[in-house]
């Protein structure tokens, strides 16, 4: 999805060479720079939006998550302003390019990963970003293990993320505390340096636990004050999280019987209130066991013979066998270390049930 030509614009600092599929981009054309308009001059701002495709973005985030208003309230109002802020441009009326890096915070399986895409696609398109890419990592791929091992990853990673937006998940590991020898420092450092210097072709978005996050920004004010946006992203509702359910389970080719569908509520009902639960991540976990469930259950019928609706039909019993009802046929325990019931999260071991 190409940034209209008006929206071009030059490059500044370190040029990627990379990107996240390992392709080499195209190679990039700047545009003229249009004629200033005069100051009796009306701009249709309704054509002006159309023409950035914000409605575009602004739609596939309604589309992939559920809920969210606050968040997706927030970024519709970031669009709307860097949208004036171009047109005001055509007017010959400049400011400083707002700063865009933005800190994430809320717990897991909140669509925080789904909003930096959809982010950086949009300051792709409102001309920002001169790629519009998103490169995800964590403290593993910025951070060495000795002397001198740091300094390279950090840099590698930030040569593919230019032109487009680093998202760094659980970013307050970057910083220990307690290990004077860490190597973190070093990274935050170099990190602070690109996000000022470098502020017109690399947006960072640091993301993680809200209490986690605010500790790390107390003991890096640096990097404090060079986030403009904090987010904050809520845990969902039940009802939410049920109409997760129905979504991921279509998007499978599955559907809940009626039966199933108030027997998934009170699944949900239940397991929001235990440890390790993870929103849209556990959700997601919770239909993958059904199936699991459904495909043994057509297995060990009677009748072997199955039409398309017993293939595609989750019924009740497929989620009554979880332990969130109780039921013990699920394998080991989530700290028995039992492949199948648990996942590996950057917080231990998440039990799926």
């Amino acid at each position: 999805m190409g940034v209209p030509q008006d929206a071009a614009r030059p490059s500044f600092g370190m040029h990627a060479t990379g990107s996240r599929n390992g392709r080499e981009p195209a190679q990039e054309e700047q545009a003229p720079e249009p004629e200033l308009l005069p100051a009796e001059a009306v701009v249709d701002l309704a054509a002006a939006r159309r023409e950035a495709g914000i409605d575009e973005v602004l739609g596939s985030l309604d589309a992939e998550l559920v809920g969210l208003e606050p968040v997706k309230t927030r970024i519709a109002e970031i669009a709307a302003l860097l949208l004036i802020d171009r047109v005001r441009a055509r007017f010959g009326v400049t400011a400083q390019q707002p700063t865009l890096h933005m800190c994430f915070t809320g717990n897991p399986g909140t669509g925080k990963t789904t909003v930096a895409m959809r982010m950086a696609e949009l300051l792709h398109r409102l001309g920002y970003l001169r790629r519009g890419h998103l490169v995800s990592v964590t403290r593993d791929d910025l951070v060495g293990q000795y002397v001198g091992h740091t300094a390279p990853k950090t840099k590698e990673v930030i040569k593919r993320a230019m032109g487009g937006v680093l998202f760094i998940d659980e970013a307050y590991y970057l910083y220990k505390v307690e290990n004077e020898r860490d190597y973190g420092g070093e990274a935050i450092e170099i990190l602070l340096q690109v996000m000022e210097n470098n502020r017109d072709d690399l947006v960072v978005i640091l993301a993680g636990y809200a209490e986690r996050m605010d500790e790390f920004f107390a003991a890096n004010p640096g990097m404090q004050s060079r986030i403009a946006h904090h987010i904050t992203f809520p845990d969902y509702t039940v009802g939410e999280l049920a109409q997760i359910g129905e979504l991921m389970t279509e998007a499978l080719g599955y559907r809940f019987s009626p039966d199933a569908q108030e027997v998934f509520r009170r699944y949900l009902d239940k397991r929001v209130g235990q440890p390790w639960f993870a929103n849209a991540r556990s959700v997601r976990n919770a239909v993958e066991r059904a199936r699991l469930r459904q495909a043994r259950r057509l297995l060990e019928q009677p009748d072997p013979r199955v039409d398309l609706a017993a293939l595609t039909t989750i019924e009740p019993d497929d989620l009554l066998a979880s332990r969130v009802f109780g039921a013990a046929s699920d394998g080991p325990s989530p700290g028995s270390g039992g492949v199948g019931a648990s996942i590996r999260t950057g917080h231990g071991r998440l039990g799926e049930r």
